[in-house]
């Protein structure tokens, strides 16, 4: 029997908490998204999410620990060999960990390039290296328009990126040559995600990276979106949700091109007053400002986020439950332009949380997935353990 009517499940993209155990392993030790960005400005006031705890989870220089937190707070392992948007996704779930979703950092292989290009109808491609999108396109747009060979580049992440210009390579064709990738980074490749990275401009001086992008996930096994879906409960997926598990168990996809719009989207849907799940990821934090190592950014989208929380609040009836959390790190104040391996936030508010709830340090992002499925009364998934009775008022 369900809990709750609803839960509105935010993801706020890797706003990490601090450094995992094994960070270290990973070229992480000392990261701390939230807790170095704070403390490099000399302050981040966030007052709506330190009502809910986030000051309690680690030292935010000017969001303080709140005396008890209005809300059930703690924060989560990451399990799985990982670091990235699939792997913090996948596992937030249900799926279990498996092997890591395959990396290239020297490039892909040749043969495999070859395919690729055979099968996509094109001569050749240029990078295929390990890049900065909007460096990549800096450096090697103009040769794309000159050549018409895709840019391909890769991250310390499992993705093959292709970038073409919108207009001149065109954007359906890019689709197209995505959805050819996707097809060969199947197993043993196992690579995460196929990302097309449209671009505009006419020389490096403007190249700019449109709103169009896509991403094409492996297909992932069933899962916790399934398990609501298939109760007859809707599944709104807010951002790039859908794209990450290949549409599986959605409803209804609203695909955004900014934080802002993510925002718009969800209140969207909490407007349409249907009884599920509402699944959002907000992609900015990560996006724009994490890899770009941009402080200030990060720091400003999260006061707007901030800003934002008490009118999604508001818009929660008595049976809604609020979650916000985050699938990884992304240290702005750390070495490099990759993922940090870092403790993630989770924080839940409702009118049927019992406030002040310290649920620990859970031992998977799994525990999420098992949680919101016993809150809506699905069958969970097998892997994951809910904290639900712990923190539902009786």
């Amino acid at each position: 029997m369900a809990a709750v009517r609803r839960v509105v499940l935010i993801v706020i993209d890797s706003v990490g908490i601090g450094a995992m155990p094994d960070a270290a392993e990973w070229g992480d030790a000392g990261s701390n998204t939230l807790g170095n960005m704070a403390r490099r400005r000399g302050g981040l006031p966030l007052p709506n999410l330190g009502r809910l705890g986030i000051g309690n989870l680690t030292e935010v220089v000017g969001t303080p620990p709140a005396a008890v937190p209005a809300g059930a707070y703690g924060r989560m392992a990451i399990a799985s060999q990982g670091k990235d948007t699939m792997t913090g996704h996948w596992e937030m779930v249900g799926i279990r960990p498996e092997a890591p979703f395959r990396t290239y950092p020297d490039g892909f292989p040749e043969d495999l390039i070859a395919e690729f290009c055979r099968r996509a109808g094109v001569e050749g491609v240029l990078g295929n290296t390990v890049a900065s999108g909007t460096e990549i396109i800096k450096e090697l747009g103009e040769e794309h328009l000159r050549t018409g060979w895709p840019i391909v580049y890769t991250s310390a992440d499992s993705v093959f990126q292709v970038a073409a210009h919108e207009e001149r390579f065109g954007l359906e064709r890019l689709y197209e040559v995505c959805r050819i990738a996707r097809d060969l980074l199947r197993p043993p490749h196992r690579v995460g995600r196929v990302i097309a990275r449209p671009f505009v401009g006419t020389d490096r001086s403007n190249f700019t990276r449109t709103a169009n992008r896509h991403d094409y996930a492996l297909e992932p096994p069933r899962m916790l979106l399934d398990e609501v879906k298939d109760a007859g409960l809707s599944v709104l997926a807010v951002g790039k949700i859908s794209d990450i598990f290949s549409g599986h168990g959605v409803t209804r996809s609203l695909h955004t091109k900014s934080n802002a719009d993510g925002i718009r989207a969800i209140h969207e849907c909490l407007d349409a007053q249907e009884p599920g799940l509402i699944f959002a990821n907000l992609v900015d934090f990560d996006m724009l400002y994490g890899h770009r190592r941009d402080v200030e950014g990060y720091s400003r989208a999260l006061i707007e986020f901030d800003d934002a929380l008490p009118g999604i609040m508001a818009k929660l009836g008595p049976d809604d439950v609020l979650v916000v959390t985050a699938d990884h790190g992304n240290d702005p104040t750390h070495t490099g332009t990759d993922h940090t391996r870092e403790y993630v936030p989770v924080l839940v508010w409702g009118e049927r949380i019992r406030p002040g709830v310290d649920v620990g340090t859970r031992a998977s992002l799994a525990d999420l997935g098992a949680t919101v499925a016993e809150l809506l009364g699905v069958p969970g998934t097998e892997y994951g353990e809910s904290f639900a009775r712990e923190i539902l008022a009786q």
